[in-house]
């Protein structure tokens, strides 16, 4: 049974948490890396895997992939624009007014201009562009180690942005025609941050005005670990929900190529063993991927369907993220420590 298969929310629960129907499950293995969960101290139910439009993604493959049970959508609409519009269709489809699937859908929107003035905008150019009633998550983007007071600034905002019956939605409603969804979820459900600087996370990782935080982290990169996943109580209700993005790798190259120091036949981590990899961090909620084809959706989801990635399997991508970054010599890894993978 694939997601689009569900019934339709009524009006009268539209602002009730969301949750998965219990056939749907059975379309995934009942392992210890649930394909589903809800989103930190939100109400959202969302897919661990996140689709996101920077690898020009196409609409027919965008609808697949919520077919296929993916429902966290990711959507920017003044940076690289020109890749992510491959998709706004299928998210027209999937979230525009009178979708009758808008309710399966974690629709999170990003915008990069750190200016409280700016907010509205950004906003127009998202519900103009994608027909939309509301945005379940606004992320103001790219949070680099400059950028505190413009974080801080824009974060005020969050009282009049989140949830019904604020000043923003009015204005939206004002600007585009009211709806039942519009009145009932506000224009913006939830505010996330997409952090560069990790420590900035670490600083706002418990304010009550971010819902929803989203790092960098990969075998490559672990700083997040420490600073803000370990920081986290997976039973506390009220922690923020976690994203993480790169996983794959950034400016040490792309993490499934093989430092040129690894011995041969050592175990090569695949793409969806990186996806894993972030997926088997205490408190990570959605790993936000750039998958471009149905074949690569199908991979992705296959390795989900694994399981998490076993204590040994995490401490050697441990040691092979630092042999990508040169941080660590081949002599220094203790033989028993590699895997060897046919």
């Amino acid at each position: 049974m694939l997601i689009t298969d569900l019934a339709p929310q009524s009006q009268a629960t539209l602002n009730q948490p969301q949750t998965v129907d219990s056939k749907l499950s059975l379309k995934f293995n009942d392992t210890d890396l649930p394909f589903y969960r809800k989103l930190g101290r939100t109400d959202l139910t969302v897919s661990c895997l996140g689709l996101g439009g920077g690898g020009a993604i196409s609409s027919d493959d965008t609808l697949y992939a919520f077919e296929q049970g993916i429902n966290y959508f990711f959507y920017s609409s003044d940076l690289h624009h020109f890749l992510y519009s491959a998709m706004s269709g299928a998210l027209r489809q999937l979230c525009g007014r009178g979708s009758s699937v808008r309710e399966k859908v974690v629709l999170a929107t990003v915008t990069y201009i750190k200016s409280p003035e700016m907010a509205l905008a950004a906003l127009y150019d998202q519900f103009e562009e994608l027909g939309i009633d509301y945005i379940d998550i606004l992320f103001w983007g790219w949070i680099g180690e400059n950028d505190g007071k413009a974080l801080n600034d824009c974060l005020q905002l969050s009282p009049d942005l989140r949830g019904a019956n604020t000043a923003y939605q009015r204005t939206i409603e004002k600007m585009f025609g009211a709806s039942e969804r519009l009145k009932k979820m506000g224009a913006v459900r939830y505010i996330g941050a997409s952090f560069h600087d990790i420590n900035l996370a670490q600083q706002w990782c418990d304010s009550p005005l971010l819902d929803v935080v989203m790092v960098r982290h990969n075998a490559a990169h672990r700083s997040a670990q420490s600073k803000v996943f370990n920081q986290l109580d997976a039973q506390n209700p009220s922690r923020p929900g976690i994203v993480t993005f790169k996983s794959t790798g950034s400016h040490t190259g792309a993490l499934w190529d093989a430092p040129e120091t690894l011995p041969q036949g050592c175990w090569q981590p695949t793409v969806p063993d990186l996806y894993r990899y972030s997926l088997s961090q205490n408190c990570v909620d959605v790993c936000l991927t750039g998958l471009r084809t149905q074949q690569e959706i199908d991979a992705a989801i296959s390795g989900i369907k694994q399981g998490k990635l076993t204590k040994p399997e995490l401490e050697y991508l441990n040691l092979y993220g630092d042999l990508h970054r040169d941080r660590l010599q081949i002599e220094e890894v203790p033989p028993e420590k590699l895997l060897y993978r046919n």
